[in-house]
């Protein structure tokens, strides 16, 4: 008998469902062991959910440790010396939400709401404590928004150009393509649970082809591993292209129902040899026959992104273009088969009873852009117009940037490691008339430069739901222990902060129980407030039962199968008039990154690189998350010095 099965043997023993909180798609349900003394014994994978089969990844499996960490913070903090310096002093609860509420009240009667601007982003993937209650507040306020484009906008931005949505296959389903392509992402390190879903498609006689930099986990795991020079994705999949076409290999069945703009793409491709493609990234023209050949022959072939490829210039228009490629050979029409980058918009979530967006002022806040916080705290007026969110088509000009930035209130976060221009950032976040809340675990770069610490609870410890971006499963997580020492949620810092704010500037914000409800109610009113048809099987009643309840969708999950997307025109654009209208190439194409200067002898082009040019790749650590669990000393234990790769010759 396992330790797992002695915890759940035992009469004395509670064992609470829960959920993982972190940006990962396995979004995986776990339980946690708790003794009748409240303590927490042990935390494991859920047995019965069918992606995470009773595992977890090593950073996962000592959550606990992480929660119950000697360096956790306990009890709210104020700043004693400079900013970055890292001196604090205890305060009470009390003391720390009156200084923060006078402070912000202040503000907006000096500068007006939109002098406020809320800093967030995957520190939590619930619904609740994510942007739950902190939504609402500064929706009530007025404060500016914030447009959360740091991992996957452009990416996204491609796939609804294209397919009109970022919905695609159900994951569990890749079991049964006959090819499965890993393109850009490192299966075993940060979409682990998806690998034993590979092995029984391997096992169906499958092969896997990782298309990566770096010769990852994935890669060596792999049967074949495709090296490609980073940012070239686009010309690798606009070859393919160019041999489907040439070598007549194309599914017209379903290109004359399910696309539009077969014929223009031909004349596009036609100039995209294997030859000219090789040039540009690296892999050779024969594998490049080869992939597209096998691509093609595959009943299904399914590729699975990730979001470093879009993470770069041109990188929008990279997945875009290869999300042309199932409908080329109708692998939308086979079980397993399509592309896969997000699950999420299966959901089809209805925030607004949770984040109340109607209480926002008319016209609207600003929306200034995550990527350009350093532009929004230092850079002056310019730099204010600069971090103006500007979606699709985004040469808007801004004429009145409004006020400078105030204060900034900081949560599932850490901007000052992970933000980029990080010289800038810190820069602004040293700024002495900036007021800086920070709600956060543990002291990270950013609490540093903070005025306030508000201490806050860990998932073990609230209330929550979540949706996935790796699965169609709808989680419920449940408090295993009590918080600890003087920790509150996300939710309930962000209801004290709103009371008295209420209390302090009025209007909006003293809305009849707008900061009423405790977190329990939040989570079950945002559940049974859902009315779109894949949530109707999603109730409150079945979530605290079972923990878990897939989505009201078809198994197999094909939303395309029939050829009909959710696009203009109702099929997937292989030319898009959107594109077009927005100022953007209307066919799939390649924007060399910008590594790629142009500057090599004798050439003018800007598809080819200087002698020298060096690129830097990081990929994600396999025992860390960014900067969350690096304080665990387990893993700390594994891991060696941080190291950097290079090849002999340079």
């Amino acid at each position: 008998m396992t330790r797992r099965d002695e915890l759940r043997a035992r009469p004395d023993v509670t064992v609470v469902d829960g959920v993982c909180p972190h940006d990962c798609p396995d979004t995986c349900a776990w339980q946690v062991a708790v003794d009748q003394d409240g303590r927490a014994l042990d935390l494991w994978g859920h047995p019965d959910h069918p992606l995470t089969r009773g595992g977890l990844c090593g950073k996962v499996d000592r959550y606990l440790e992480r929660s119950f960490h000697p360096e956790r913070l306990t009890q709210p903090l104020r700043r004693l010396g400079p900013k970055g310096s890292g001196r604090f002093e205890p305060i009470s609860w009390s003391t720390a939400l009156d200084v923060v509420s006078d402070r912000l009240a202040e503000i907006v009667r000096r500068s007006g709401p939109e002098a406020i601007l809320p800093y967030s982003y995957s520190g939590t993937l619930g619904a609740v404590q994510g942007e739950g209650m902190a939504s609402r507040l500064f929706n009530a306020l007025g404060a500016s928004q914030l447009a959360r484009t740091i991992c996957a906008e452009a990416g996204s931005w491609g796939l609804q150009y294209t397919n009109g949505t970022t919905a695609s296959i159900d994951p569990l389903d890749i079991e049964f393509a006959e090819l499965v392509i890993l393109w850009g992402t490192n299966t075993l390190t940060s979409n682990l649970h998806l690998w034993p879903v590979i092995t029984r498609a391997r096992k169906r006689g499958a092969r896997v082809v990782v298309i990566d930099p770096v010769r990852t986990k994935t890669a060596r795991a792999a049967d074949q591993w495709i090296p490609i020079r980073p940012g070239t994705d686009a010309a690798l999949a606009l070859a393919m292209m160019h041999v489907l076409v040439r070598d007549g290999l194309c599914d017209m069945d379903f290109i004359e129902r399910g696309t539009v703009g077969f014929e223009p793409l031909t004349e596009r491709v036609e100039s995209w040899t294997p030859i000219r493609a090789a040039e540009i990234t690296g892999v050779p023209a024969e594998e490049i026959e080869a992939l597209a050949h096998g691509y093609a022959g595959a009943r299904p072939a399914v590729i699975r992104l990730n979001y470093g490829m879009q993470r770069h210039r041109g990188g929008g228009m990279a997945v875009r273009t290869i999300a042309c490629l199932p409908s080329l050979v109708g692998h939308w029409g086979r079980r397993g088969g399509g592309v896969l980058l997000s699950t999420s918009r299966a959901f089809e979530l209805d925030y607004r009873g949770l984040h109340r967006p109607e209480l926002a002022p008319t016209p609207p806040p600003r929306t200034l852009n995550m990527i350009r916080l350093g532009d929004a705290l230092a850079g002056g007026a310019a730099g204010l117009r600069r971090a103006h969110y500007r979606p699709c088509p985004s040469d808007a000009p801004v004429d009145d940037p409004g006020p400078g930035v105030a204060a900034l209130v900081v949560y599932n976060a850490n901007p000052a490691a992970s933000t980029p221009d990080l010289a800038r950032v810190r820069e602004g976040l040293a700024r002495e008339d900036l007021f800086t809340v920070v709600l956060e675990h543990f002291r990270t770069d950013t609490a540093d430069y903070a005025d306030i610490i508000l201490p806050a609870t860990t998932q073990v410890e609230h209330w929550d739901v979540h949706a996935s971006y790796g699965h169609l499963f709808v989680s419920l997580n449940r408090p295993a222990v009590n918080p600890v020492g003087e920790t509150r949620s996300n939710a309930d810092i962000f209801r004290a902060i709103g009371r008295r704010l209420a209390d302090r500037l009025g209007g909006t914000l003293a809305t009849p129980g707008l900061f009423d409800d405790d977190d329990e109610t939040l989570v079950r009113d945002f559940v049974e407030a859902q009315r779109a048809e894949p949530m109707a099987s999603v109730t409150w009643d079945r979530l605290r039962a079972e923990g878990f309840v897939r989505l009201q969708v078809p198994s197999p999950y094909m939303p395309f199968a029939a050829g009909q997307f959710p696009t203009p025109s109702g099929r997937c654009e292989l030319f898009s008039e959107r594109l077009a209208a927005d100022g953007y190439d209307p066919l799939p194409t390649f924007h060399p990154p910008g590594w790629m200067s142009g500057t090599r002898r004798g050439s003018a082009r800007s598809d080819v690189a200087a002698p020298g040019t060096l690129v830097c790749v990081s990929p994600p650590s396999h025992l860390y998350l960014n900067s969350t669990f690096v304080n665990v000393e387990r893993l700390r234990a594994k891991t060696r010095a941080t190291e950097v790769l290079m090849h002999p010759e340079d």
